[in-house]
Formats: structure tokens, C-alpha cells, sequence
């Protein structure tokens, strides 16, 4: 098996643990909201959010500085444990400020994969095979969401809310050790990429200016997604949470064939326009989301927004590594990431004290309002490129 093989196959169990830990624990919020253990209120599940999002974000660029001292491998393997640990101390909370600590440390283990795992992808795959490689982890990483979200109503349903959570910590730890073990016999070399000061990093926003908005609008919906739409189900519809994860599921698994199909997709209609598509039908999604009178209607445009919204990732990962030189991926990658959990952490606050004052549908339309006009903006603001360019050959 090649290095490049390898690598992929790794990243995609690295991606699948780490993004399926990410959506387990968020489950258990409702579940203690309606109990009212520990949560009592959206603003306090709008706090966990968005500091366990400036923490990730935090590490990450603290990231992208051990990985020019250390070996990937080494990286993995304190990742997959931390993550692992973590998902086993959690269920031992008995207060808010107790589940709060032990959150924000999980996502310190959280915030590894998104940096160095992507830039090694892109690094070790030709141009022409990046969007097939990109599409390749990403769906990995939405299939690990799939199975926490199929898994997590119905365990917690059926016994208690700590249980899942011990059950995937079992779990990503076999996965992340499968994942190291893939690639401990592999060396990888260190390149000399200048000092990472403040020029280096506007340097390095310069390259990828083109794509913030996206990178912006993405993780807002990521973050009003998972930290809102099972309370959204849960609460106003009354829907159980074992079927309320099970249309999670069904969300995640719509985003899961639509990563894995990316490549072929962009080769088919080009990779801008299925951004582009993703972004309008993203923000349209939304706001039918927020509109929706009746159950039946709330889950049908939680589907379709699962089909849009996941055109956008790989696109936007693909032009970054595109963009940027190998010297430059991780900390490119570390960036986009960083913008992705900042505009996670402003919506996720804003949404737990609207949801309080308006109700919990509220941040669905003020999130697809705002992608709209960024989507108009956006539009206005750079205009076509020059299809010259090298990462944008369809004229994104």
C-alpha cells in the first residue's frame, strides 16, 4: 500500500473519531435541558458551544506550530487518547461548571485533525486527485457523524445519557489506534517554512481571502446544526430523542454521499458551481428550517439542507489546498478551520440567548438570512475570477 494510500485511509478514521466525538457530546444537552440536571436554560448550551469553539480554535494555531516540531503520528496518537479520556470523564459531571471544564478539555483533544490531518491529505495528493481525496476524508468524517447521531437517541433513550458516551469512547479509541497504527512505520518530512509571525499568517489569509465568507457561513450551520436542531426537534416537536437522532442521522448520511460524491460532481458540473449551488440552497434551507409550522416540513428541509450544505466543504477544502503551497497547508488549513469555529462560536452564543427571548426556531432564520445576504455579498465583492487561476479553473 502506498504512502499516499495510507495516509488517506488513515486521516479518513482520524477524521470519522474525532467529528463523531464532536456530535456526541452536544446530544446529551436536550437530554439534560429537559431534565433540568446541570443545563436549565439555551444561553448555557449557547456557552458550552461557544467556548469549547474558541478553545478549539485557540489550539489549532498552537497546533500548527507543534506540527513543525512533531511527527503527525505523534499528534494522532495524543489526539485519539485525549478524545477517548475525555468521553469517559464527561458522564462523571454532576454540575454545570463541572461539565463545563471537562468540555472545554475535550475540545482541546478535539482540535488536532482539522489542521494537520487535512494539510497531509492535500499534501500527498496530486492537483488532479485532490477533490476525489478531499471527498474522500470528509465523507469519512460525516459517516462518523452518521453513526454517533444513528446510535446516541436510542442508547440514551433506552438506558441513560452517560452511557453513549462510554460506548464511544470505546470506540474512538479502537478507531484512532487503527489509524496510527496505519501509518507508525511511515517517516514524514518536515519542510522549512519560515517563521509562522503575524505577516505569515496575512500571507497566508491573502491566498484563500477569496473564500471566507463560505468558510464563515459553514461553520455557523455546522454550529447551529448540531448544537440546536436536536433541541429544535426534541422540544418544539415533540419528536422522541431516539427518532430525533435518527433524523440526524438521516441529515448527516444525505451530507455523507454528498462528500463521497464530490469528486465526481465537480468534475461533472465544476467545482464552483456546486458551491455556489450549496451556498444559495444552504441558506434557502435554513430559513425553511426556521419557517416550519409542522414537524413533517421541519425534517424535510433539514434533509434538503444536509444535500446543499455539504457541497460546500470539500469545494472550499479543495481550493485551499489549491491555493497554497505544502509549506503553507497547515497552517492554510489551521486558518479556514479557525474561521469556521469562530463564526461556530459568535452564531452558537447569539443563537442560545435568541432562542431564549424568540423561541428555539429563531436561529435557523437569522442564520439562512445572514447566508444570504453573504452569499449576495460575496457575489458582489469578488465577482468571477480569472479562470486563469490555478485554484479556481472553473471560475469560482
Amino acid at each position: 500500500m502506498t504512502f499516499a494510500r495510507r495516509i488517506l485511509i488513515s486521516s479518513s478514521l482520524f477524521h470519522a473519531l474525532n467529528d463523531a466525538a464532536t456530535v456526541a457530546v452536544p446530544m446529551i444537552f436536550p437530554i439534560l435541558y429537559v431534565q433540568r440536571f446541570i443545563i436549565r436554560s439555551y444561553s448555557q448550551i449557547g456557552l458550552l458551544s461557544n467556548f469549547g469553539l474558541l478553545i478549539t480554535l485557540l489550539f489549532q494555531v498552537l497546533v500548527v506550530h507543534l506540527s513543525r516540531k512533531t511527527e503527525y503520528r505523534h499528534l494522532l496518537g495524543a489526539s485519539f487518547v485525549g478524545i477517548s479520556l475525555t468521553l469517559l470523564l464527561i458522564p462523571l459531571s454532576s454540575d454545570y461548571v463541572q461539565l463545563f471544564f471537562l468540555y472545554l478539555l475535550f475540545r482541546v483533544f478535539d482540535s488536532f485533525y482539522h489542521t494537520v490531518g487535512m494539510a497531509w491529505v492535500s499534501r500527498t495528493h496530486p492537483r488532479q486527485a485532490i477533490d476525489l481525496a478531499m471527498g474522500v476524508q470528509s465523507g469519512s468524517g460525516m459517516f462518523g457523524v452518521f453513526l454517533a447521531f444513528l446510535t446516541f437517541g436510542y442508547l440514551a433513550q433506552s438506558s441513560n445519557w452517560q452511557f453513549p458516551l462510554r460506548l464511544w469512547a470505546g470506540a474512538c479509541f479502537l478507531l484512532g489506534l487503527t489509524s496510527f497504527l496505519l501509518i507508525r512505520d511511515h517517516p514524514f518530512p518536515k519542510e522549512e517554512a519560515g517563521r509562522l509571525d503575524i505577516s505569515s499568517w496575512l500571507g497566508t489569509a491573502r491566498l484563500i481571502r477569496r473564500h471566507i465568507p463560505g468558510f464563515l457561513f459553514g461553520g455557523a450551520s455546522w454550529a447551529v446544526t448540531i448544537y440546536f436542531a436536536p433541541s429544535l426537534l426534541y422540544h418544539k416537536f415533540a419528536i422522541p430523542m431516539g427518532r430525533t437522532g435518527l433524523c440526524m442521522a438521516v441529515w448527516i448520511g444525505i451530507g455523507t454521499v454528498t462528500t463521497y460524491l464530490f469528486g465526481p460532481i465537480s468534475r461533472r458540473f465544476g467545482r464552483a458551481k456546486a458551491f455556489k449551488v450549496g451556498f444559495a440552497g444552504a441558506s434557502l434551507s435554513l430559513i425553511l428550517i426556521g419557517l416550519s409550522p409542522r414537524p413533517g416540513l421541519a425534517v424535510l428541509g433539514l434533509f434538503v439542507f444536509g444535500t446543499f450544505l455539504f457541497l460546500i466543504f470539500p469545494a472550499l477544502q479543495s481550493f485551499v489546498g489549491n491555493s497554497c503551497p505544502e509549506a503553507r497547508q497547515p497552517q492554510a488549513f489551521s486558518l479556514v478551520s479557525n474561521l469556521q469555529m469562530l463564526a461556530g462560536a459568535m452564531i452558537s452564543l447569539l443563537s442560545g440567548f435568541l432562542s431564549d427571548r424568540f423561541g428555539i426556531s429563531s436561529p435557523f432564520v437569522v442564520l439562512g438570512v445572514l447566508g444570504a445576504a453573504a452569499f449576495v455579498l460575496s457575489a458582489l465583492v469578488f465577482g468571477p475570477a480569472n479562470p486563469a487561476r490555478r485554484d479556481d479553473p472553473d471560475g469560482a
